[in-house]
């Protein structure tokens, strides 16, 4: 099978971390690219760069049709952020990184966030989505479920199963901005298409829900998949 990605070697990592940060590659940038390909089926390379030039749109409030000039501003943007923002920022944090940061971090990303993480989820359903739907029984999801890695809890709905995914976020963070990655949303689209029902993510405050028109969301999907309305 041929190969049409771009090997940038070593450079990957670093365009990776600016596009993801400064959010370049959103589909409020790029359009559905998952969804513009499934809808287009093509047969060959060319096929679908025609296709998505002539049907891709940002998913914007105004949407505006995306072009070969615009990825090649977005990829402009890239490169000013990495040479104006990021490479002075890592410069700056390698200067100032020391051994005992590199032993903390392990340390803390292995006990402590692990721990913070446990403690969040079990507050969020626990004192949560149990007290919401106290009718429904949230449970792990297990780890050979394929969706594991994309869905935290699962809870049976008559035939069907929902899932949600727990989400972290900071009090400065803009959650209203929240959106899921392509590979998330395929995700979510299979587990829905194996399961029956919904997945939803529930983005975590301190412990409690954040995003809480979510709840009215998880209401109806329940309410659907009990009564068919």
């Amino acid at each position: 099978m041929d190969n049409y990605s771009i090997n940038f070697g070593k450079k990957e990592r670093v365009l990776n971390y600016a596009c993801q940060t400064y959010q370049l590659s959103r589909p409020n940038k790029v359009g559905a690219v998952m969804s513009l390909i499934r809808e287009c089926q093509p047969n060959s390379f060319e096929q679908w760069e025609q296709w998505y030039f002539s049907n891709a749109y940002t998913e914007s409030k105004k949407p505006i049709k995306v072009t070969q000039d615009s990825l090649q501003e977005l990829g402009e943007r890239l490169y000013v952020k990495i040479m104006e923002v990021v490479r002075p920022e890592w410069e700056n944090v390698f200067k100032e990184l020391t051994q005992q940061d590199c032993i903390d971090y392990i340390y803390n990303l292995t006990i402590n966030r692990t721990y913070d993480g446990y403690i969040r989820e079990k507050s969020i359903v626990n004192d949560g989505l149990a007290k919401l739907f106290p009718n429904i029984d949230f449970q792990e999801s297990d780890p050979e479920l394929d969706h594991a890695g994309d869905v935290d809890y699962v809870a049976k709905v008559g035939q069907s199963l929902i899932g949600i995914q727990i989400k972290p976020i900071t009090a400065k963070a803009n959650f209203g901005g929240y959106s899921l990655t392509e590979r998330m949303k395929e995700s979510f689209d299979s587990f829905k298409e194996g399961y029956g029902g919904r997945v939803f993510v529930i983005l975590s405050l301190k412990g409690e829900i954040a995003n809480s028109e979510v709840i009215d969301e998880i209401k109806a999907e329940i309410e659907y998949l009990t009564t068919g309305k």
